[in-house]
Formats: C-alpha cells, sequence, structure tokens
C-alpha cells in the first residue's frame, strides 16, 4: 500500500484547531476515503474543484460547511487552508465577482496572496 500523508501548514493547522473537537473529528474523518481518490490522475471525476494560476493548480474539497484548499504531494496532499463556506460567500460578495467560486477564486489575486501567505509560513516554519 502507497504511504499517504496530510500535511496540514501551519496556517491550515491553526484553523483547524480553533473548530470544536467534533467538527475536526468530522473533518478528520471525511478524509479517510481520499488516498485513492486524490492519488488518481482525474479529480474532476471526484467532483473537486481545481483552481489554476501561473502553473500552481490547488483543489477544492467540500466537507459540509467547510472548503478545504490543497495541492498534491509526492507523499498525499499539503492542506493551505480550511474555510468556512461563508467565509468565501463573503469573500466573493466583497469581491464583487459574478462567477462561480471557483472561477471566481482563481482570477482574484487576493485569494492567491491568502494562499500564498500560508506557504511562505510553512517555508519559515520548517527553517
Amino acid at each position: 500500500m502507497i504511504q499517504f500523508q496530510i500535511i496540514f501548514n501551519p496556517t491550515s493547522a491553526a484553523e483547524l484547531a480553533k473548530m470544536p473537537r467534533e467538527l475536526q473529528l468530522n473533518i478528520l474523518g471525511d478524509f479517510r476515503g481520499l488516498p485513492q481518490k486524490i492519488m488518481s490522475t482525474d479529480l474532476d471525476r471526484f467532483g473537486f474543484g481545481k483552481l489554476e494560476r501561473a502553473g500552481k493548480t490547488l483543489h477544492r474539497f467540500r466537507l459540509g460547511d467547510y472548503r478545504v484548499y490543497f495541492e498534491r504531494h509526492d507523499l498525499g496532499i499539503v492542506v493551505h487552508r480550511i474555510l468556512n463556506r461563508n467565509t468565501l460567500k463573503d469573500f466573493l460578495f466583497r469581491s464583487s465577482l459574478p462567477t462561480g467560486e471557483d472561477e471566481a477564486l482563481q482570477e482574484n489575486p487576493k485569494f492567491w496572496e491568502m494562499i500564498e501567505s500560508a506557504r511562505v509560513e510553512t517555508v519559515k516554519g520548517q527553517a
């Protein structure tokens, strides 16, 4: 069996830690069946959202009222953000974007700045 890891960067780990314990367990439990799906070549088939920009690809996984943004890694996935869907709706409303959730986020530089800030924190934490 292939080793599969879910790596939370400091930002996503902090977001998860702020949630009630039961919600944390539900979110982590929903990841149980994902290894085969995530390691397959076609995530679109499984209903994952896809956001691309400048050669980077993020995937979105819906877990109830939450959206988990991650990218593939050789060992599994790196989770960049865990956001409440209401937060995303507010984000889209403030940005006045009339398109779908993934398309709107993909085109909005502020979303990518938010993702990159988490990536920078991860690199600093490893140094």
